[in-house]
């Protein structure tokens, strides 16, 4: 699956990549995933949406911990 987009970004579509190469000699282009997302949240009226942030992790690296432990040596 593709995502697209007309020239002013006012149709945002999905469609399977041989659609995709049709519709580029049209004058549609390629978009994030995320463009498609948030235009069919205002089309459903979310005007708020907002895409989801991705969780860090505060794990330690290996590393960190090597020198960690040498240091309380």
């Amino acid at each position: 699956m593709k995502t697209m987009a007309n020239q002013d970004n006012s149709v945002v579509i999905r469609i399977s990549e041989e659609k995709a190469k049709i519709l580029e000699h049209e004058g549609f282009h390629y978009v994030p995933k995320a463009v498609w997302k948030e235009y069919e949240a205002r089309k459903r009226g979310q005007s708020d949406f907002t895409p989801p942030i991705p969780k860090k992790s505060n794990k330690m690296s290996k590393s960190t911990k090597r020198h960690l432990r040498r240091k309380n040596k």
